[in-house]
């Protein structure tokens, strides 16, 4: 019988970065939007403020998202050569640090060893570098990937509330802006826990809870300053 599962561990690294990017996008412009109309009295000043933030945020988080995830590619890469040259001076060590391994995780000694003998002779390297290190072709770091999945995210997370402002009569495009953000972020989490095979529900609520206490704060300090901070 064959059997077709579906997983959804190979998401991990383009769903972060998009979840991020987009969370970010909604939170940072409406909070900028709203500080700002709190601020200002002219309905061009808030929407030249909302697409500069959109422009300055997406290029900050693809070059942010590409600087962290490219050092943790290097840190990768590090480990897996050092990983190469103790396989090559010290093979019987690395077999059994190999088998101790597969005994941990509950395979009797003499299978751990077995084991570790066969994988060793089929890929060594591999065999190490996913079960010693922990780094697989499902989970390594692709800075490239996160740094566009990021920037795409974010500006289609920032126009959402710019689109609003736009549209919005200027004296209830604060609380219009404030409330559709709500209603984004809260689509956003169940999305984002649908892609990621969790409850909606509660992701939408994280999102969404969180999201909003980041708007509040920004949009609180802005009016208190008379600026968007």
């Amino acid at each position: 019988m064959i059997y077709n599962e579906m997983h959804r561990s190979h998401r991990i690294g383009w769903l972060r970065a998009a979840v991020l990017g987009a969370n970010d996008g909604i939170v940072s412009t409406s909070s900028l939007v709203i500080g700002v109309a709190a601020a200002a009295s002219q309905h061009e000043a808030v929407m030249l403020a909302g697409v500069a933030g959109l422009f300055a945020g997406a290029l900050s988080m693809a070059a942010g998202e590409y600087v962290s995830v490219y050092s943790q590619a290097d840190t990768e890469k590090a480990d897996i050569e050092l990983e190469k040259k103790h396989l090559a001076d010290e093979p019987e060590l690395e077999l059994g640090e190999l088998a101790a391994i597969y005994e941990g995780r509950g395979l009797t000694p003499e299978l751990a060893v077995e084991v570790a003998y066969q994988l060793t002779a089929h890929d060594a390297l591999g065999a190490h570098t996913r079960d010693e290190l922990g780094i697989s072709e499902k989970t390594t770091a692709r800075p490239l990937q996160a740094a566009l999945f990021s920037a795409v995210a974010f500006s289609i997370g920032s126009a959402l509330p710019l689109v609003v402002t736009w549209f919005s009569p200027y004296t209830v495009m604060i609380p219009l802006v404030a409330v559709s953000s709500l209603l984004f972020l809260a689509i956003l989490g169940a999305v984002a826990a649908k892609a990621g095979g969790a409850g909606m529900v509660r992701g939408s609520l994280r999102v969404l809870f969180w999201g909003a206490v980041a708007m509040a704060v920004t949009a609180g300090v802005g009016k208190l300053f008379g600026a968007v901070v």
